[in-house]
C-alpha cells in the first residue's frame, strides 16, 4: 500500500506544480508578446471609455457596419458559444432568422453573398472582427443611410483592414468598433 501511495502523492504534487504554477507562467510570458501584453485595450472618445478593442460590441443600426452576432449578448463575463451543432433545428432557425433580418436591411445583397460571420456567432461570442467581405456587403445600406458614396466607404474599409500576423498567420479582418468610429469621423 505504501508503495502505491507515495508515488501517487509525488505525482499529484508534480502535477500541481506543473499545471498550477509553471504552465500559467509560461502562458503569461507568451502573452507579453501579444498586442498590449494581452490586456484589454480600451477605446476612449472625449475622455469616456466607449468600448474595448478586443471585445465585440453590438452594432445593429442601419447607419453602422453590423458586428458579428453573439450568443452571450456581448457580455465578457459569460463568454461562450451556444454549443449547438450545425444540424440542430434550433440553431438552423436562429441562423435563418439572422439571414432573413440581414436581407431585409440589405435588399441589394443576395443570400449566397452573405458571409457566414454576419449570421453565425463565434465560439466566445465576443469576436470584435468581421472579414473585409463582411464589411463590403454592407456598403450599399450604409451609403444610402448616411448619403456617402460607396467609394468612400470602400476606401474606409481598405484603410481599416488588418493584415494577417507577419503576413502569414490568420486572415484579413476588420475591427467593427474601430471601423464604425472611423465612419462617424467621415465628413
Amino acid at each position: 500500500m505504501k508503495s502505491q501511495i507515495l508515488p501517487a502523492i509525488k505525482l499529484t504534487f508534480l502535477s500541481l506544480v506543473l499545471l498550477a504554477i509553471v504552465y500559467p507562467l509560461i502562458i503569461l510570458g507568451i502573452a507579453q508578446f501579444a498586442p498590449n501584453s494581452g490586456k484589454v485595450q480600451f477605446i476612449e472618445r472625449n475622455n469616456k471609455i466607449i468600448g474595448a478593442e478586443n471585445v465585440g460590441q453590438k452594432f445593429d443600426q442601419d447607419r453602422y457596419f453590423y458586428s458579428r452576432p453573439s450568443v452571450v449578448n456581448y457580455n465578457a463575463a459569460s463568454s461562450g458559444g451556444s454549443n449547438k451543432g450545425p444540424s440542430n433545428p434550433d440553431y438552423l432557425a436562429t441562423v435563418q432568422a439572422r439571414i432573413d433580418t440581414f436581407l431585409v436591411h440589405n435588399p441589394t445583397v443576395a443570400k449566397a453573398d452573405i458571409p457566414s460571420e454576419l449570421v453565425t456567432a463565434s465560439g466566445s461570442g465576443l469576436d470584435p472582427h468581421i472579414s473585409p467581405k463582411g464589411a463590403l456587403v454592407q456598403v450599399d445600406r450604409i451609403a444610402k443611410k448616411r448619403n456617402i458614396s460607396n467609394e468612400k466607404l470602400i476606401n474606409l474599409i481598405k484603410i481599416n483592414t488588418e493584415k494577417p500576423f507577419l503576413g502569414l498567420f490568420g486572415t484579413e479582418k476588420i475591427n467593427v468598433l474601430k471601423l464604425n468610429l472611423a465612419l462617424d469621423n467621415l465628413k
